[in-house]
Order: C-alpha cells, then structure tokens, then sequence
C-alpha cells in the first residue's frame, strides 16, 4: 500500500474555521485527521503541503517511521505549526491502518480499557447568578464534572476589557457559591485561559476556602515551567496544564517535577496518536491522568475517544458546547461522536468509525478568523 495523495482542508464550519486532512492510498483506503492550530490555518496547510511532496510512494501503515521522517525533515524542529500538521497526518494514518486491519484504532494502541469515556461540561455563562444557574442545571442533568471559565470570553469583532482584579473577586465568590450549592460529591474546576501572572494566581486561589476547587486550568502562560513551579508553592489546588503543548518535550519539566496533576493533552497540537501515547506513559509512571483537550471538530473528538479507550490513566474529556457549534455537522460527518448522558460511547467500526463527506467539505470555503482581543483598564493586551 502507498500514499497517493494528502488533502488539507481549512473550512468554516459553524461559527470559525476547521483543519481537516485526508490521506489517500492505492488500494482505494483513506483516512481522515484533524490538526488543532485554530486560527493559524493556513500555516498548517503549508506545513501540510510541504510533507505531502514526500509522503508520496510511501508505506502508510509505517506510521512511527513517518511520524520521526516528518518530525526530523527540517532543520527547525518541531513547534505548533509543525506538529499540528503531523498531528493530522498521524490521525489519518492510523484511520488508514484501523481500516486496513478491520479494528477499532484503539486496537492498535493496546486495547480498550475502560467500558465508556467519562466527560465534563463547561459553563461560559457570565459570573454571578447566571453562571450559578447555568451551573445548578448542569448538576440537575447529571453532570459530576463540571468547569466553569471567567465569564468574560469575548469576540473576534469587539475588543474586550478585562479587569482581572474585579474578574478575581467575582470568580472567586461566584465558585464560593456554586460549591456551596453542589455539595462535595461533584467535581468543580476553573479555566482561566492563561490570564493571570503567578501573583494574581495565588491571590485567586487563596480568596477561597480550601476545598472549593479540585482543579484551575492554565492559570498563567506555560512557557516558563518555574513560574509554575513558584505558583506550586504557593497554591494547594491542582493543575490541568498542556493544551498548548506540542510535544512530549513540552510536558517533560511539568510531568518530572510533578507541576501539573491533570494532563490537557491535545491530539490534534501535540503529534496525534503516536505522541499522545507517549505523553500517556510518561504521565502515568507520575500518577496523573490525562484530561484531554478538545475544543474543534468531530474528527478531533473520536480521535481523542480512541486515545482515551486505550490508555489507563484517564480522568474525564472535554465537551464544550461553545466550541465545539459545529452547525448542521451531520451533513458533513457520519457517523459522528454525540456525547449522551455525560459519556461518549466507545465505537466499534474499523479506524476511527466516522466519515466526512467530501463533497461537502471541498463546497466550503475558509474564512479569516481571529480569536478575542482581551486588554487591560491601561490599554495594553492580554491573553484571550
């Protein structure tokens, strides 16, 4: 079997754009992968092109020898750009062996483990009553896992001011409050999107009784592992870091000094299977589970099932109904994951059991996208 073909597809589905990439095969075998650099779409389908000239003629079902070929082909390694186009490429490889061999792809990665992959549910419902209403009705449809943001997302076409200071004291009250009404059974956590400084962070976390919170998600930027670990010795709460990571290198100072407790894993950032399984084993010889990242398509999803079929230190998986508006996807997916009962079923058809029409897709057409612009009372940027 060879590759004879690699198509990127940047199309706007919903309310922004996806990255789908298709990999054909001689013997009439396809598989479909997803690459995770929203917003910087096209840069990964250049990236995506330039590994298409060489991937021509060669063994699909090579898929570790791929992987290291794209990887190593430049001189600049690595990076986001770079490893979510490998991403892609490595999901659509391993939908191709699936197929060929008839097996699930969790097959190929060991075997399932558990019976259903277990989610959590997120509110983006601004602070106060609303988030806490939104809140009480995630607890009443059963949801035990539940993450709030700060209330305050914006959009692409409407600069937004942040105050961090009044967004502290807001958020910290309002999970005062919604731990208070849950009870101690349900889990409650808090992305904060990397906006605050590691003195904001503890002045956050201190705000509330001990208990209130069993997870903050990105609290600061993660490029300085030390930050984090000065964070760490300040705050009891644990971490749920990585959504930005692009490699096991990326997550190596943060598993190894034992800064983060929750791995965000993202399939489609990090390398696709062939590097997500490695960052599973690293995390579990730490003890720490892998909360994936997942925040695009349905490709991303039922890529991010399998892993989460097959490793065995695995917390829960994203579903946010914010991001993850794809309107009107069952035209354009079959076959797709649908999240019911706060669980997603683990499939049984060959490669990852979804399809994407074509057809469909190629009548799209991509469109400029950026995401929010966050600023401070003084003028000057923050992170989104």
């Amino acid at each position: 079997m060879k590759i004879t073909d690699i198509k990127p597809y940047p199309v706007w589905l919903g309310h922004r754009n996806i990255c789908l990439v298709k990999v054909e095969t001689d013997e009439g075998l396809y598989g479909w992968g997803e690459s995770g650099l929203s917003g910087r779409e096209l840069a990964v389908v250049g990236a995506v092109r330039h590994y298409r000239e060489f991937l021509f003629g060669k063994n699909p079902l090579s898929i570790g020898a791929l992987w290291q070929e794209m990887y190593r082909s430049q001189y600049f390694e690595g990076g986001r750009v770079l490893t979510a186009a490998i991403s892609a490429i490595d999901i659509a490889l391993h939908d191709i062996k699936g197929k060929a061999l008839n097996v699930p792809v969790y097959e190929l990665l060991g075997g399932r483990q558990r019976d259903h992959v277990p989610c959590f549910i997120t509110s983006s419902r601004p602070l106060g009553e609303p988030m806490i209403e939104d809140v009480k009705n995630l607890a009443a449809m059963g949801w035990k896992v539940i993450r709030t943001t700060t209330g305050e997302n914006g959009d692409s076409a409407q600069p937004l001011l942040f105050d961090i200071r009044r967004s502290i004291a807001h958020a910290s009250e309002t999970l005062v409050e919604i731990r208070r009404m849950l009870g101690t059974e349900v889990v409650l956590g808090i992305d904060y999107h990397h906006r605050l400084s590691v003195a904001e962070s503890a002045s956050f976390c201190h705000r509330m009784p001990a208990g209130t919170l069993d997870f903050i998600e990105e609290p600061i930027r993660d490029q300085n592992h030390g930050a984090y670990q000065a964070l760490r010795a300040m705050v009891d709460v644990p971490f749920a870091i990585g959504e930005e990571f692009a490699s096991k290198w990326d997550f190596l100072p943060y598993i190894e000094h034992n800064i983060t407790n929750f791995g965000r894993v993202d399939i489609c950032n990090v390398g696709g299977f062939t590097e997500a399984m490695k960052v599973a084993g690293m995390c579990e010889a730490h003890y720490i589970d892998l909360m994936p990242h997942d925040p695009l398509g349905p490709i991303c999803t039922a890529a991010t099932i399998h892993l989460a079929a097959a490793v065995p230190n695995f917390a829960w998986l994203e579903v946010s109904p914010y991001d993850t508006d794809l309107s009107g996807q069952e035209l354009y997916f079959e076959n797709f994951p649908v999240e019911r009962e706060t669980r997603y079923a683990i499939p049984e058809l060959p490669g990852l059991g979804m399809d994407v029409d074509e057809e469909r897709i190629k009548a799209e057409s991509f469109r400029f996208w950026e995401a929010p612009r966050l600023f401070k009372e003084d003028g000057s940027y923050t992170n989104w």
